[in-house]
């Protein structure tokens, strides 16, 4: 018989059960809801909320010098993160605690820091007001009340992350990534180039050698929860790569020496812009390429935008009579004559072709020899010289010396000059090329030649970049062409000759003189064209270049002026030239000259 006591138990007990099935079946039906019903809704709310990442940034490369010396570098900079939503719940006084965040001082004292406190704090580093902080934050919350993210500030020194990093505050976290430097400014900016604010390269060998140069960018990925915490064991690491380092051919003390002295010269003498350009003779490298005005790297919106350039590499001009003496190269080695050679040589000329030629002072008709028409820089009688030697010879010769095909050296914007060809040159132009007219060149290219003439005649490419060492020590040189014999040895020892007694008997002997030093040079005074095919009356781009020791080259130094005033003839680049010719001699320690200079008649 069952009993009223018998039956409670069992009655509670289907109580019970159907209390855990109905449970257990809503339990059921929520899952299938989860899973299967909105399935790809809650999957892409979870991915939104879980899923983080990171960048992991590869530093790029630096420049250095000939010596390791840096150019160019990375520093870190660090962009200053707040958390929104944190603030506000910092914010949100408990029962258990006060509004704000528990800040301990060293004394081991406890003080409550709230956000209007920290605002102004952290303003006081990054230079920004309490307000502007917070209505930072109060922005961001009102484009979405969840936010844990909004920039601070961005770029911020390592100084100033120290102070902020020293300010404990909870909701206050940084981001770092490098940002490039140029320590010594302005020095080889022409040169360095610089980068754009989202870390593109935006000129010189930063555009052009990017590939050696660039980072790769590496990651963390990871998941989190809704708090922001990272969820322990799922991160994964994708590694950055850095860039290489850049070695130039460049001498950073002679590049800063040179770039005072430019802009010194183009300064006193009212032009509109100027350069140095150092050569080694037996390398072909470029130890200096000194410009002004130029670009500080650091700094460049503070530079015109025509100056961030290198107009060493993306100027053109007429060379003017520094190409007398490629001419007289080509006499002597296929045309058969001598530094004593003779012509007779007014100082106006009309040729049987109708060509007229003058020179740049009054003179009676005299007996040069070809040294002597280089001596007194003649246009007659280089002109005549030029007779004995046919159009396709000549242009054939200034080809090998490199006139007309630029430099090998990848820089962005590289002009070349122009050689028009024979079948161009017309009864004007025979003669007006052998000095220089005519015909337009760079300052590669004319320094290329002069090498070529101070070397023996062979002629080695020229070269800025000397490697680039990857990151995992590999080392990279560039290609460079196969140096040229562009006259017989002896015909270049002539030459030299002949650059030393222009040195030593022209009007600028005593302006150019370096003592102890057996130089050669050659001046060069180009017109400028209006555009429209006539030169301008009065305007001249100026050309000083030699080599020294005379008897034994070790380095070409080109001078160029555009428009000085004060002076307008070549006359105009001595100083510099002088001057630049002695740093290059002391930096290099070149022995002074032991032998006296070989004297040639300027008159037959």
């Amino acid at each position: 018989m069952t009993t009223r006591s018998t039956r409670s138990p069992r009655r509670r007990t289907v109580v019970a059960l159907a209390v855990v099935l109905a449970v257990l079946g809503g339990f059921i039906v929520r899952l299938v809801d989860i899973q299967v019903v909105n399935a790809q809704e809650h999957i892409a709310d979870s991915m939104m909320a879980f899923d983080g990442e990171r960048p992991l940034y590869g530093t790029r490369g630096a420049i250095v010098d000939e010596t390791g010396q840096s150019l160019a570098g990375s520093i870190l900079l660090y962009d200053g993160v707040l958390d929104p939503k944190n603030i506000t719940l910092y914010e949100q006084p408990t029962k258990t605690r006060k509004a704000g965040f528990v800040r301990t001082a060293e004394d081991g004292t406890a003080s409550n820091v709230v956000w209007a406190q920290a605002s102004a704090e952290i303003g006081a580093v990054t230079g920004q007001t309490a307000e502007e902080i917070q209505a930072i934050v109060a922005a961001a919350i009102a484009d979405n009340p969840d936010t844990q993210f909004v920039y601070l500030k961005r770029g911020l020194t390592t100084e100033q992350y120290r102070a902020l990093a020293d300010l404990g505050i909870p909701y206050l976290s940084f981001d770092a990534h490098p940002a490039r430097t140029y320590p010594d400014g302005a020095v080889a900016g022409n040169l360095v180039g610089y980068m754009g604010t989202e870390g593109t390269a935006l000129g010189g060998l930063e555009q052009s050698q990017d590939s050696c140069l660039t980072a790769s960018n590496g990651k963390i990925t990871y998941q989190k929860g809704k708090d922001g915490v990272v969820i322990p064991g799922t991160e994964r690491r994708v590694d950055a790569v850095d860039g290489g380092t850049l070695q130039l051919t460049i001498n950073r003390d002679l590049q800063w020496y040179l770039q005072q002295l430019i802009a010194e010269q183009v300064q006193d003498l009212g032009a509109l812009s100027g350069n140095i350009t150092v050569v080694e003779v037996k390398t072909g490298k470029i130890r200096a390429a000194a410009e002004y005005p130029t670009v500080d790297p650091n700094d460049v919106p503070a530079s015109d935008v025509n100056d961030r350039g290198s107009r060493i590499f993306t100027n053109w001009f007429e060379p003017g009579s520094t190409f007398k003496a490629l001419t007289a190269a080509t006499l002597i080695d296929a045309g058969g004559q001598t530094p004593t050679s003779t012509v007779t040589a007014p100082w106006r000329e009309t040729f049987p072709n109708g060509a007229r030629v003058g020179d740049s002072f009054q003179h009676p008709s005299n007996r040069y020899t070809l040294t002597g028409v280089l001596i007194d820089s003649s246009n007659v009688g280089i002109s005549k010289f030029a007779e004995r030697v046919d159009t396709q010879t000549r242009y054939d010769y200034l080809k090998k010396f490199g006139i007309g095909d630029g430099s090998p050296i990848d820089f962005y914007g590289q002009l070349k000059g122009d050689l028009p060809t024979p079948d161009r040159w017309d009864n004007q132009s025979f003669y007006n090329i052998a000095f220089g007219q005519g015909v337009t060149t760079t300052v590669p290219e004319l320094a290329g030649a002069y090498q070529a003439i101070a070397n023996d005649g062979l002629r080695i490419p020229l070269s800025l970049v000397e490697s680039c060492t990857k990151p995992d020590g590999t080392v990279v040189t560039p290609e460079q062409p196969a140096p040229t014999q562009v006259v017989r040895p002896e015909t270049a020892v002539a030459v030299q000759q002949m650059l030393e007694n222009v040195a030593l008997q022209s009007s600028l002997a005593k302006s150019v003189a370096v003592p102890g030093y057996n130089i050669a040079d050659k001046t060069g005074t180009g017109e400028k064209t209006d555009g429209n095919g006539r030169y301008k009356a009065g305007i001249y781009f100026t050309t000083m270049i030699g080599f020294a020791p005379a008897e034994d080259p070790q380095y070409v130094v080109v001078v160029t002026l555009d428009e000085p005033t004060r002076i307008k003839s070549s006359g105009a680049n001595a100083s510099a030239w002088q001057k630049a010719m002695t740093q290059v001699l002391k930096t290099f320690r070149v022995m002074p000259s032991t032998v006296g200079p070989t004297l040639l008649p300027k008159f037959g």
